[in-house]
């Protein structure tokens, strides 16, 4: 079949996580043949160019989200017309008051008389205000199929009035009322900046003229959509399922929403998006349109059941969730599992992005402890800063690590003599990530604010006995394999820290049991297959029909008999076997998008008619 993978600031450009991941699936599916429309994050992913693609992908087609290029389309007035309409209904949607109030029946949440109707439940209330965002957003989207990019509307002074207006309306939410001009315009500018995938053309059946290989077709000729994570990376799947029905696959490991909620709080976000009408329009329309991708959605498949949480508190259907984790390629990391313990036993090890998330100083404390109560222990703390941040909160942490042990730091012998170490993957005795873990009894993770732990699960590979913190999905990778604590409690981290290593037999049992937990769901070879088995399954619930063409690329004359368009179970196609293998289902009666109702007369369905 053709996957249409949707991609946003990762694969085919960098190799990070996300970028790992897809080209393990696309590998991995051989079978299936892959059109990667990949969202771009900055030009930095640009300028280092694709990675090496295996001929499966046919096709990549690209577009910039961090700068816009305006295509010079002046709307006439009809068309203004029909922008403001759209625009308005989406920033009333965004402002809606009602909005804030609770489902449960609390304050703001019991019935209310409202624009909707008299004595309108909230569950009316939120599938009418669900329903007024999906039109506005599809109004865009069609505004721009038929007229041509948004770019210029979206920057236009008419979108700030009507911003503008629905933020003064009556019923408006506190925050919208009090919003000032410079915050009406930071999000007039972040709406156009997420809205940017409106404007493409990548929604023709056939493809349109934007930057691709050749062969390179269109979201209208794929027979899935599957977006590799959701927010605005899942808005051309919504607009292929809107205007070709194409189904919709979306894979979350780390919550688009959630990091939403997390960047707008931290301390380096732009002043003009920190203003509290700003966060909440914005935080209204992320979630918005997170609800609308769900809702949409044929199956939503989260990495792990923190993800899931969070989903379902979104708005998503529980019957649509399939938990799929993360595949992590377990080559290196088996040979020291299998290999023998060389591991000092009198060693901690931390690897990850240093940042104050990791909360290494908690750790650091901890190890204070730790090291009173087993003097000839060491913690080798592994890991890049991320960003000025992360240098910034490396350096705090050198500082307090020789204030925590000033008599190794400036004794005869100070040179090394630190019991904490501060390394990078690459250095003398940490020259790659397997050799790290193993040169450690016990693997420590201090994080106060975690998604999926991939280092835990490296470390479980290895063979590792781990010491965790009970944040994101911690617990549930872990099982009972590793020892859990409290996050922010340096006292419960050194006590488990110090069973353990007092304790080797223990350490060896854990190590094992982590080991053999990891090989059985955090493979490369389950996620592949789970992913296999999902194509299979949404396409045959909802096939998507195309053309047959000749070698010219003109279409076929009674190249599907009529039977094929009907349900049931039918052989001897002859000539459709090419059509048969891009609809799978057909012959277990799986209804056929487009097909005649059970008992129509067959005249109904022209036979010249092929499968797209």
């Amino acid at each position: 079949m053709r996957i249409g993978l949707l991609t946003e600031g990762g694969y085919p450009f960098v190799r990070g996580d996300a970028g790992l991941w897809c080209d393990r699936l696309v590998r991995g599916l051989g079978q299936h043949e892959f059109e990667v429309y990949a969202l771009s994050g900055g030009p930095r992913h640009e300028e280092a160019g694709l990675v090496a693609l295996p001929p499966q992908v046919s096709g990549v087609r690209t577009a910039p989200l961090w700068t816009a290029v305006d295509d010079g389309v002046a709307y006439g007035r009809r068309a203004r017309r029909r922008f403001t309409e759209c625009y308005e209904e989406l920033a009333a949607v965004l402002c809606d008051g009602r909005a804030e109030g609770r489902a449960d029946g609390g304050p703001g949440g019991g019935p209310q008389i409202g624009s909707q109707g008299p004595l309108e439940s909230p569950a009316s209330r939120a599938d009418a205000q669900a329903d007024r965002f999906a039109n506005a957003l599809y109004g865009l989207a069609g505004l721009a199929r038929d007229e041509g990019g948004l770019v210029g509307a979206l920057r236009s002074e008419g979108a700030v009035r009507a911003l503008e207006r629905a933020c003064r309306a009556p019923g408006a939410r506190r925050a919208a009322r009090e919003a000032r001009v410079p915050d009406l315009l930071a999000v007039a500018a972040h709406l156009e900046r997420a809205l940017r995938p409106l404007s493409l053309d990548w929604y023709e059946p056939d493809g349109g003229t934007g930057t691709g290989a050749p062969g390179t077709r269109g979201l209208g000729s794929v027979d899935l959509c599957h977006a590799a994570s959701g927010g605005v990376a899942a808005l051309p799947g919504l607009l292929a399922r809107h205007h070709f029905d194409v189904p919709l696959l979306v894979t979350e490991y780390g919550v688009r929403l959630r990091t939403h909620y997390l960047s707008s709080q931290a301390p380096g976000t732009p002043a003009d998006e920190a203003a509290p009408a700003v966060r909440a329009l914005l935080a209204a329309f992320h979630g918005r349109l997170a609800a609308e991708v769900y809702r949409r959605a044929a199956v939503i498949t989260p990495g792990n059941t923190h993800t899931r949480r969070w989903q379902e508190r979104c708005g998503a259907d529980r019957d649509k969730l399939r938990t799929v984790h993360p595949g992590i390629a377990a080559d290196g990391f088996a040979e020291v599992g299998d290999g023998p313990d060389c591991a000092d036993p009198r060693t901690l090890v931390w690897v990850g992005r240093v940042e104050p998330a990791k909360d290494l100083v908690s750790l650091l404390h901890a190890f204070a402890e730790i090291h009173r109560a087993e003097p000839g222990t060491r913690l080798r703390i592994v890991g890049t800063p991320a960003g000025p941040e992360g240098h910034a909160y490396l350096g705090h942490c050198r500082m307090l690590a020789a204030q925590l042990f000033p008599d190794e730091a400036d004794g005869p012998h100070a040179v090394g003599c630190n019991p904490v170490t501060f390394e990078e993957i690459g250095g003398p005795e940490t020259p790659t990530l397997a050799e790290t873990y193993a040169a450690g009894a016990v693997v420590v993770l201090s994080s106060v604010v975690e998604g999926f732990p991939a280092g835990l699960v490296e470390a479980m590979f290895c063979g590792r006995a781990t010491v965790s913190t009970d944040v994101g999905a911690v617990v549930e990778v872990i099982g009972g394999t590793g020892l859990v604590v409290p996050p922010r409690n340096p006292r419960a981290l050194a006590e488990a820290c110090t069973a353990l290593l007092r304790d080797p037999e223990r350490r060896a049992r854990l190590g094992a049991a982590a080991r053999a937990r990891a090989q059985e769901l955090f493979s490369v070879e389950q996620n592949i297959e789970a992913f296999h088995g999902l194509y299979l399954e949404i396409v045959a619930r909802s096939p998507v029909r195309r053309s047959a063409l000749d070698a010219a690329g003109d279409p076929l004359p009674f190249a599907v008999p009529a039977e094929a368009r009907l349900p049931g179970r039918w052989t001897g196609l002859g000539t459709v076997g090419t059509a048969a293998r891009h609809v799978p289902g057909w012959a277990a009666g799986a209804p056929v998008r487009g097909a005649a109702a059970p008992g129509a007369p067959r005249s109904t369905v022209p036979a010249a008619e092929g499968a797209r």
